[in-house]
């Protein structure tokens, strides 16, 4: 079986806490460094990044989740997905020095943390692959877009909608207050609240640090989310960002029925098999999973 062991590390006067999960038989020297996405911590949501990491481990692969100073059992301010490289850093240099084998990592995470891992993956030549789950591109315009082009004509072609409409239990006018202020914003200039330091928006941002990562990236994306929704939005936008997202160097797998945190066993069980899968063929693993029963 595979075994978990509680670590502590320092960053930037800060104390950290991660847990690093040790396969009974690794398959390499490649491990998964799992990092969160905020507002969060290392358990995950419906518990997914502890039931995401054993199943990995018990397939032979190490993990490594940690908390990010000011999240969890990690001391500190808390800070968002910008901030975090440092954070990054510290946890990969840990999970090297204590996996007992692993020399090369893969980035994976959900939300802003795909974001973040992209942000920092570009730097450090320890990062061989990403994984990354619904990325964050969230600025106002688009979320507006997102959310006129999805979710209204979702409700105008539902006929459960037009039931309601006919019998009066639909608020029709503050269904069109909010629709037209969807409107105004989706015709804004598009500036990022959530851009940083960078003074461009979050897209821009994130499609250059993908076009610039030149190992390989297993893209997962759930058809119930507006996130997700989004991110195709910008890609789509973009002839570059296209090309990469169609090219050798990524790998694409759509959940169409899940949410965003993928929230059902059925659907985190698919994210699991999917990143198992993924590693094992792109890093010429084993699959150790019969072994570790």
């Amino acid at each position: 079986m595979s075994t978990e062991q509680p670590l502590s590390f320092d960053c930037a006067a800060q104390r950290l806490l991660g847990i690093l999960h040790s396969p009974a038989h690794p398959s390499g020297d490649v491990g998964v460094l799992l990092v969160v996405g905020g507002p969060q911590y290392r358990i995950g949501s419906h518990r997914q990044f502890v039931l995401l990491a054993r199943a990995l481990a018990a397939a032979g692969i190490p993990v490594f989740r940690f908390d990010y100073r000011g999240m969890g059992d990690s001391s500190g301010e808390r800070r968002t997905f910008t901030e975090i490289s440092d954070d990054i850093r510290a946890a990969l240099q840990t999970f090297l020095e204590h996996s007992g084998g692993v020399r090369r990592a893969v980035l994976w995470g959900l939300c802003d943390a795909a974001t973040a891992n992209a942000f920092y993956a570009v730097g450090d030549p320890r990062v061989v692959g990403q994984i990354a789950l619904n990325p964050w591109v969230r600025t106002e315009e688009g979320e507006a877009q997102a959310y006129i082009k999805h979710y209204y004509r979702q409700r105008v072609l539902n006929p459960a909608f037009w039931r309601k409409v006919v019998t009066g239990q639909f608020d029709i006018a503050g269904a069109m207050r909010d629709f037209l202020r969807k409107l105004a914003q989706s015709r804004a200039s598009g500036s990022s609240a959530t851009a940083g330091r960078d003074d461009r928006p979050l897209p821009v941002r994130l499609c250059e640090a993908q076009l610039a990562y030149d190992n390989p990236t297993l893209l997962i994306l759930s058809g119930q989310d507006l996130t997700a929704k989004e991110y195709e939005m910008r890609v789509t936008e973009s002839a570059e960002w296209q090309g990469w997202m169609a090219s050798e160097q990524v790998t694409v797998e759509r959940l169409n029925e899940a949410d965003h945190t993928f929230s059902r066993a059925v659907w985190r069980d698919r994210v699991a098999t999917c990143s198992r899968d993924w590693l094992v063929r792109q890093f010429g693993l084993t699959d150790r999973s019969d072994q570790d029963l």
